[in-house]
């Protein structure tokens, strides 16, 4: 039987439902709570450099909250030095450094970490010493693997947004070609000591193929369940994701 793998839940767009009209609600660190008595193993949230979802105060909470509980907070940030302070400060237990543009939805790829490795691998340095475990959000490109692991990080999470993508789109033959390459990154990764990771776009029709994938040992979900949550509550929605995980790696119990 293959080991766990661990559900990180993102609730970003929990605090995006409270920004469309202001004020306290709903709650996202009441959002992280929940999530986690539903069965998440962890909390990612991602303060991006415009706030269009997750603030400062956000931030703040949650790793009080996740610190005293015990609970690993991953924040999500762009690699800038305005983000490398508020890690510093907050020393959540993972860092994953993403790509990211003001006038994007959401991440549209990976991190450049080869041609990005001289200014990357300072970040990855910093946050190591502060004690958080670092991973880089990267395509499953043979030479972005091999540039993460030469800048010191821990992880890397590999993005599958254009598996899903394919997929939901009824594009067969390019969501094999793009399995296929998840597959070769983290078996690569793998091979050169790094933990592997994989998220962006995964939904109840997208993740057991790559839950599935013997390497990967985490998974970050947040925009499927949070939007699934309005249907069916969060826990429930977790729940189902968290089964359908468990039995792509043969886990069932």
């Amino acid at each position: 039987m293959a080991e766990r793998i661990r559900l990180g839940v993102n609730i970003d767009h929990v605090a995006t439902v409270r920004n469309a009209r202001g004020g306290l609600y709903p709650d996202p660190v009441r959002a992280a709570q929940e999530a986690l008595a539903a069965g998440a193993d962890g909390i990612t949230a991602h303060l991006r450099e415009d706030r269009r979802h997750i603030s400062d105060a956000d931030i703040d909470s949650l790793a009080t909250v996740l610190r005293d509980q015990a609970r690993p907070l991953n924040l999500e940030m762009a690699v800038t030095q305005e983000m490398l302070a508020i890690a510093l400060h907050h020393r959540p237990a993972a860092v994953c450094l993403v790509p990211e543009k003001r006038e994007e939805r959401t991440t549209e790829g990976g991190l450049d970490v080869v041609g990005g490795h001289n200014w990357i691998t300072p970040f990855v340095g910093r946050l190591n010493e502060a004690g958080s475990r670092v991973s880089l959000f990267i395509g499953p490109d043979p030479h972005q693997v091999e540039a993460a692991q030469r800048t010191g990080a821990a992880v890397v999470e590999l993005h599958t947004g254009s598996f899903c993508d394919a997929v939901r789109d009824g594009r067969l033959e390019q969501a094999v070609a793009d399995l296929e390459a998840l597959r070769s990154a983290a078996a690569q990764a793998h091979a050169l000591g790094l933990e592997v990771h994989a998220g962006h776009g995964i939904d109840y029709d997208t993740v057991s193929p790559i839950a599935a994938i013997p390497q990967v040992m985490e998974l970050n979900i947040g925009h499927f369940l949070i939007g699934e949550a309005i249907f069916v509550g969060l826990g429930p929605a977790i729940a189902r994701m968290r089964g359908l995980m468990d039995a792509a790696r043969g886990d069932e119990a």
